[in-house]
């Protein structure tokens, strides 16, 4: 509070009422604070139903709130009818299975955040099948940048290490390794010492 001025101008009934409502879904006090503290919004909102809808429609297990709300304050804000449940729909359509570690994946807008990822994959040559098959297997991919992120990796990948697609549709995590920092000094090392193995396991390893 002492670092919020705009929680210390708001009623103390509202945010004992807050707390309690967040403390019954396993949430603590310091858990609390950071949540409200990134999320001023939740002061005017009702945590309720977005809660409602992790455990009834994604069907997440009570004891998993907690870390699913932590890693993403944003779902206690988010609309049910035009953000989460629209965003569920997609989501599942894909064949991903929701838990406590990708439901921030929810708050993402669908035509804007989430599908320009998934036709980038397309335009590199997977078909839909190929591509659902590994967002299931590495979800982060759609939480990537496809300009500052997917396609310079992907670049790197077919033209440098002159890789395969065989390859990145088996290995999609890929793309969650630093370009900079791991792809390319690895690559550059296989080829300077002449080792010959699949490509994406000189990285992974």
């Amino acid at each position: 509070l002492n670092s919020n001025p705009s929680l210390r101008s708001t009623p103390l009934s509202s945010l004992l009422s807050l707390e309690r409502s967040l403390s019954s879904v396993g949430l603590s006090r310091p858990s609390i604070g950071r949540i409200l503290d990134m999320c001023l919004l939740l002061l005017t909102s009702d945590p309720l139903p977005p809660v409602n809808f992790l455990l009834h429609e994604v069907t997440l297990p009570f004891p998993h709130l907690p870390l699913s709300l932590t890693r993403c304050p944003r779902l206690l804000v988010s609309s049910v009818p035009t953000q989460l449940r629209p965003t569920l729909l997609f989501l599942t359509s894909l064949g991903l299975v929701l838990n406590s570690h990708n439901t921030l994946l929810l708050v993402s807008d669908v035509e804007n955040t989430l599908k320009p990822k998934i036709n980038f994959l397309q335009s590199l040559g997977f078909d839909e099948p190929e591509v659902n098959r590994m967002v299931v297997r590495s979800p982060g991919l759609l939480t990537l940048s496809v300009e500052n992120n997917m396609s310079p990796k992907a670049e790197f990948f077919l033209v440098e290490m002159e890789g395969d697609l065989e390859e990145l549709k088996r290995f999609p995590q890929y793309f969650s390794f630093s370009l900079e920092k791991k792809i390319k000094p690895r690559h550059r090392a296989l080829v300077e010492y002449g080792v010959q193995i699949a490509i994406l396991k000189g990285v992974k390893d």
